[in-house]
């Protein structure tokens, strides 16, 4: 059996502004002897909008119904409507994330981004999303190697380390090309950040080749420890392999004739990488995508499948923001007379008041069926109060499961999920079925604004 998912990608960053339009296919890749195995297994960009600047009303504020006009334009442009897309993401990235008006922006892509698209920010997704979307990611699994990707934009560089296709390891440096603006070749404004070491006169080909020198000192390549007033997250370790996406990683071997083409640093910072350690041949892989590479990772790398034995009854889809209690091992370990009052209190801590919340869990292995009645029994009576009922499981006994919490309370709504580690404090949206209803396409989401 074979389906596919239409998936938006929308980057509102703090230079540039894009869309991506693509295809994830769906196939059960299991035996007819065996439990259905859904994966992606195939990705396909359909439509690349056009980079269009982030438009501002002031260096704080957003122009909200500007980007709306963007993204609605784009919308047209590709043919698409927007009850045609399922799933996929809105990501506000660098400095943009911190304006005055972020949540308002997010308000206005609402309406243009499908019943299943999310809205979420944070360095931590924006790193893993430029690192899979450059390629990063799949040349460490091809090549068995470490590779970390520098996505390089207006306001930050996010960073992605990942040994032998897993992430290891992620941060993020306030070192981008807007750090400094120009008209006219004069300054107009330098960032706090830069304000401790520079001024408003200097020159700006010194202040390119010391945030080149930063990007060195955090990976290692120069001693120094300069770099830590440029921490906006954490710090991430050196790798084999370095690869650079973002739009001043186009500037990299690209270089403008004009060093203010764009009235920021940008060109004049590719110009100062690109004579680094950084691109030395030894360390440097091309990436395949690069301003494109968080947009791209936003359309094909954000949506998940919950697994083979799902369990599902008397839910309304799509599900959106649902905050993630999860049990550790060692709780899951302990008595029911401890580990219920442990239940309650962590979902009452995410959603008092008997809100929806999901509870996570490793889940049994092959358990016998006395075993698996106990922890349903467990869970019916921690969440007795609550409704619905909203679980997810690492293993797959999602379907047992379910089944067995359904008999203990038939009359509430109640989801089941498995094959899925979901982080705690994360949040999870839910999409409508597909593939006959035997699939239940997901977004975790690390940081919701």
């Amino acid at each position: 059996m074979k389906d596919a998912l239409l998936s938006v990608g929308i980057d509102v960053g703090t230079s540039t502004t894009q869309l991506v339009f693509s295809r994830l296919h769906i196939r059960n890749e299991a035996n007819a002897f065996s439990v259905p195995e859904f994966n992606i297994t195939d990705k396909e960009i359909l439509y690349r909008s056009r980079i269009h600047f982030t438009p501002l009303l002031s260096e704080r504020v957003i122009d909200a119904e500007g980007v709306r006009r963007i993204v609605d334009s784009e919308y047209e442009s590709a043919g698409i409507s927007k009850s045609q897309v399922q799933t996929g993401a809105v990501i506000i990235t660098g400095e943009t994330a911190r304006k005055d008006n972020a949540q308002e922006v997010l308000r206005a892509l609402a309406g243009y981004a499908g019943d299943f698209v999310v809205a979420t920010a944070g360095p931590a997704l924006e790193s893993v999303l430029a690192g899979k979307g450059s390629g990063a990611e799949e040349y460490s699994r091809k090549a068995r190697c470490s590779v970390v990707n520098l996505d390089i934009g207006g306001g930050t560089t996010n960073f992605a380390l990942f040994e032998n296709g897993r992430l290891q390891d992620t941060g993020c440096l306030n070192v981008g090309g807007r750090l400094m603006k120009f008209e006219k070749g004069r300054c107009v404004y330098l960032s706090p950040v830069l304000q401790p070491y520079f001024t408003e006169t200097s020159d700006p080909w010194e202040v390119a080749v010391f945030l080149s020198e930063i990007l060195e000192e955090a990976l290692e390549l120069r001693q120094g420890k300069r770099y830590l007033d440029f921490v906006t997250d954490k710090l991430c370790k050196p790798a084999e392999l370095i690869s650079f996406s973002g739009g001043v990683a186009d500037l990299i071997h690209h270089s403008h004739p004009d060093p203010f083409a764009y009235g920021d640093l940008g060109v004049l910072l590719g110009k100062a990488i690109s004579q680094s350690r950084l691109c030395q041949d030894e360390h440097e892989l091309q990436a395949k995508e690069t301003i494109r590479a968080t947009v791209i990772g936003a359309g094909l790398h954000t949506t998940e499948l919950s697994g083979s034995t799902i369990f599902y009854r008397n839910m309304d889809f799509p599900l959106k923001d649902l905050p993630v209690a999860r049990l550790s091992p060692e709780e899951e370990a302990l008595p029911q007379e401890e580990l219920i009052p442990r239940i309650q209190q962590k979902l009452e801590l995410l959603a008092p008041d008997n809100g929806p919340c999901v509870l996570s869990l490793q889940g049994l292995s092959n358990p016998r069926f006395s075993e698996l009645c106990k922890l349903a029994d467990t869970i019916s009576l921690s969440m007795e109060q609550r409704s619905p009922l909203l679980l997810c499981l690492e293993r797959d006994t999602g379907k047992a499961l379910g089944q067995a919490l359904h008999c203990l309370q038939p009359k509430k709504p109640l989801l089941c999920l498995d094959s899925l580690s979901l982080p705690d404090s994360s949040y999870l949206d839910v999409a409508a079925p597909i593939a006959g209803g035997q699939v239940l396409p997901v977004v975790i989401k690390t940081l919701v604004l």
